[in-house]
């Protein structure tokens, strides 16, 4: 069934949200900690208490939904779900379409950035014929976009919905995409099952299994990617098997939400244990803001427990689509070419010399740097 199509929109959130959420934040409670403890236990109760402090006196969202709405913003019926993105069109001689997708704990919010530098290269110090037309869309129960009301959109049906909104809604019957963590995931399987739109793909996060038979240097990746997933990927179990209970808590607490968010962007980004060395305090609540403003921190957590039971999330024929990889230092799921190479057609590798998991917040410059090279081959 063909869906509406796009409808302009804009954030909007109500003075009542925003009294609530003040008055939230002025009687939220604390647990304690063990003195000196930091973040070994996980989220650090003196920073978080300080980021909410600064989020009730200090924070002005209006301000940042401002910046947010200076770019256009559409809504889209695909697939029975409305899906919440920025259309920019690019300046310059024959912008190319690239679709920019977001993971969690992040947001299109991740992207702002890039927007400028993408789609009007001239102004930012490039050359016009490096323009994009870029669309950002937000994952289907995220942010201020619809929320799934059934069960099955995982993996498999993201993408199909993405493309649909790429080449049948817009028009581009052929475009780029590119995305870490879960916008990672959706570009690659986008660059196997829908390569008659996708014409190349740029990932800043991959997953790849080692080879049967590893060598020293495999062994070494094989020992550290055990030692990560024991230790930093207890979020990705609660919220592949029983997202719920704990959506329930963060629905109720910004402080809540602010703990579990924050501590992810501390421990996957590049920033040597110091979050503010990278972030500010009104980067890291701009981004909260989009799962506690519109109430989507639990139908956002769900795409994990749907991915578990998408039998298509990561298995696919390797796609002939050309893929181009940025390898950034500080990511914890960074895998070696060789692995990646097995499971793609990797025609550009570029390591970083700074960055990590959130990259196009962390170095936006060298993002959209690499992104420029690899598609000037296809466009």
């Amino acid at each position: 069934m063909p869906g509406m199509p796009p409808r302009p929109f804009r954030i909007d959130v109500p003075d009542s949200v925003l009294d609530d959420l003040r008055q939230r934040l002025s009687i939220a409670r604390s647990p304690d900690a063990i003195p000196g403890t930091g973040w070994d236990y996980g989220a650090d109760v003196d920073y978080v208490r300080e980021l909410c402090d600064y989020w009730r006196d200090q924070y002005d969202w209006r301000a940042h939904e401002s910046s947010l709405n200076e770019h256009p913003q559409f809504l889209c019926d695909v697939d029975g779900v409305d899906i919440h993105f920025w259309h920019v069109r690019g300046n310059g001689p024959n912008p190319f379409p690239l679709c920019l997708i977001h993971g969690w704990p992040g947001s299109i919010y991740e992207f702002l950035q890039l927007i400028g530098p993408l789609t009007d290269p001239a102004a930012h110090g490039g050359d016009a014929a490096d323009a994009f037309d870029v669309v950002i869309p937000a994952l289907p129960g995220f942010g201020f976009g619809g929320k799934p009301a059934e069960r099955g959109w995982g993996i498999t049906r993201i993408a199909a919905a993405f493309d649909r909104l790429m080449s049948g809604e817009l028009g581009y019957q052929r475009y780029g995409v590119q995305g870490g963590d879960w916008g990672g995931i959706l570009s690659a399987k986008m660059a196997s099952a829908h390569a008659d739109h996708v014409a190349a793909a740029h990932l800043n996060f991959v997953i790849a299994p080692p080879p049967a038979e590893p060598t020293e240097e495999d062994r070494k990746a094989i020992e550290a990617r055990n030692a990560f997933q024991a230790q930093e990927t207890g979020y990705s179990n609660v919220q592949g098997t029983k997202p719920m209970s704990l959506g329930i808590a963060q629905a109720d607490s910004p402080a809540g939400i602010a703990a579990w968010i924050v501590e992810k962007f501390r421990t996957w980004s590049d920033c040597g244990g110091d979050i503010e060395s990278v972030y500010t305090k009104d980067q890291l609540l701009t981004n909260i803001m989009f799962y506690w403003a519109p109430n989507s921190i639990a139908s956002a957590a769900r795409i994990y427990y749907e991915a578990m039971r998408d039998p298509g999330a990561f298995r696919y024929p390797k796609p002939e689509t050309p893929v181009g990889v940025a390898n950034f230092p500080g990511e914890p799921w960074r895998v070696p070419r060789n692995w990646a190479e097995a499971r793609f057609n990797i025609t550009r590798w570029t390591d970083m010399p700074r960055g990590g998991h959130f990259a196009a917040m962390e170095a936006p410059d060298l993002l959209v740097e690499d992104i420029r090279a690899f598609f000037r081959e296809w466009r």
